[in-house]
């Protein structure tokens, strides 16, 4: 069985800059990271405000799934794949026609957004809808800060995603990494706990990656022409 990671890498190719590549938001934008803050979203309001007018203008909105997006929807609808785990927000791998009970969103998604303060949720596109009468949106029940429902620095992966993702990555046969640097905890170490539990690794990323040493195979291609490539010879 292959159990997927992917990382900001595979959706570049659908539009979506990746945060610390040469071209990554953060590269070009330093002071863009610390929107990202838990403390500083919720201590500062102009933070706050800036970063909703980020989040209504990010290009996830109007992105479309890459061909390596509809390739591991293949993968998956064939069977030799039942867990797709990624560091992603955009919500592509569903659009493209993974199940959503298939992909496990580890660093959350922009498609909803919840109240701090009595966990009201509703969708994003609602909140984005309203910013220009309320630029630091609150919630209509109780007042309370309203934020999407990504993960940001500060905040706690959510325990049950992370145990699935540990079982998904025990039980592989082969663990593919495609577009992540593998850099960031908890969810790079997932490469390590597959090779521990038996699992082939395939990288699949444009530069070095932490796990390369681990892996039984590295792809430097294009993720786009890598990715369905890979797919097919799986699929014979």
């Amino acid at each position: 069985m292959i159990t997927v990671l992917t990382g900001a890498g595979l959706s570049t190719a659908a539009g979506i800059p990746d945060f610390r590549g040469p071209e990554g938001v953060w590269t070009r934008h330093p002071d863009k990271e610390r929107l990202l803050d838990i403390d500083v979203f919720v201590g500062d309001a102009a933070a706050r405000a800036e970063g909703w007018r980020d989040w209504r203008d990010h290009p996830a909105w109007s992105a479309r799934p890459s061909p390596a997006h509809r390739a591991l929807a293949r993968l998956v609808e064939a069977g030799e794949c039942r867990t797709v785990l990624t560091q992603n927000i955009d919500g592509l791998h569903q659009a493209a026609g993974t199940p959503d009970d298939a992909v496990v969103e580890m660093h959350g998604s922009l498609a909803t957004t919840s109240c701090l303060g009595c966990a009201w949720s509703c969708p994003t596109r609602d909140v984005v809808a309203r910013l220009d009468a309320e630029p630091d949106p609150r919630c209509d029940g109780c007042g309370g800060i309203l934020k999407p429902d990504v993960v940001y620095f500060g905040e706690a992966l959510s325990g049950d995603l992370l145990r699935r993702a540990d079982a998904a990555a025990r039980g592989s046969d082969v663990f593919v990494a495609i577009g992540t640097t593998l850099q960031v905890y908890p969810v790079a170490a997932l490469a390590g706990t597959a090779v521990r539990a038996g699992a082939e690794l395939v990288v699949v990323n444009a530069s070095p990656t932490a796990y390369d040493r681990e892996a039984t195979r590295v792809v430097r291609d294009p993720i786009e022409d890598a990715v369905p490539a890979l797919v097919d010879e799986w699929l014979r």
